[in-house]
């Protein structure tokens, strides 16, 4: 779906992306991770094309990703950032129903649509007509994921959804989300640095590190291969409940 060629990105004069070579198969869950700063956000943004690469050139189902292009392509790309994104003086129906309203449906269209997304995402249908102030963090999230979905996009891209809510929210919509996807079948590209959620939703997984990969798999290979003292040291570095109950008894 997504075709990376030796793409590089500087901000400032700093290399934040690159050179990197990445394909998204269709149908995948691909899950980008590193350390802040390695670049998986700005790869992400390089996909949906709000940013351009300095060299290099990004593909998406066979066409250039370009200023020209992108609008009409992100039509069939969906975006979740980390905090929704929401205006705060429109209603969850007006957030979600944005760019349909956009492009001209009629507002029962838009009803009916929203009406199959609130049962998907488990979305209250009387918080349709709250504004995002007077809904929870992970009702937010769900306003959210339901504008990514609204025009039935080829692709969702996430970038560090889950990473503002608080960790029982998160749990409940990692298992929600996943199911989501599963449900759908869309090709998923996701950004997060929490290795347990990479492993959970991705099928593969790109770890980055100062702008380039350096390994790529499922979670198994990077537990269990790791391709040299940096990624093991990543892996390992976020403590578990059995890792924190170690270390109280000892």
């Amino acid at each position: 779906m997504f075709i990376l060629e030796a793409i590089t990105k500087s901000f400032d004069g700093r290399i934040a992306v690159g050179p990197i070579n990445l394909e998204i198969a269709t149908g995948s869950a691909t899950v980008l991770i590193g350390p802040s700063g390695c670049g998986k956000s700005t790869l992400l943004r390089l996909m949906i094309g709000l940013t351009t690469p300095d060299t290099g050139a990004v593909s998406f189902e066979g066409a250039l990703v370009t200023p020209d292009s992108a609008p009409m392509l992100r039509r069939r790309m969906g975006y979740v950032i980390q905090d929704g994104g929401l205006f705060p003086h429109l209603t969850a129906r007006g957030n979600a129903g944005l760019m349909a309203k956009y492009l001209g449906w009629t507002q029962q269209r838009i009803d009916d649509r929203l009406a199959d997304l609130a049962a998907l995402t488990a979305f209250p249908i009387d918080g349709l007509d709250r504004y995002p102030a007077q809904l929870s963090g992970g009702q937010r999230q769900r306003v959210s994921l339901m504008r990514a979905l609204m025009l039935d996009p080829d692709v969702l891209l996430l970038d560090e959804p889950l990473g503002a809510l608080d960790p029982v929210i998160r749990y409940e919509l990692q298992d929600e989300l996943r199911e989501i996807f599963r449900t759908l079948g869309k090709t998923v590209v996701m950004v997060t640095h929490d290795i347990g959620e990479a492993g959970f939703f991705g099928d593969d997984i790109v770890l980055l590190r100062d702008g380039v990969i350096v390994q790529r798999g499922d979670i198994r290979s990077l537990v269990n291969a790791p391709a040299d003292p940096f990624v093991e040291q990543f892996v390992h570095a976020q403590r578990s409940v059995a890792d924190v109950l170690a270390e109280t008894r000892s």
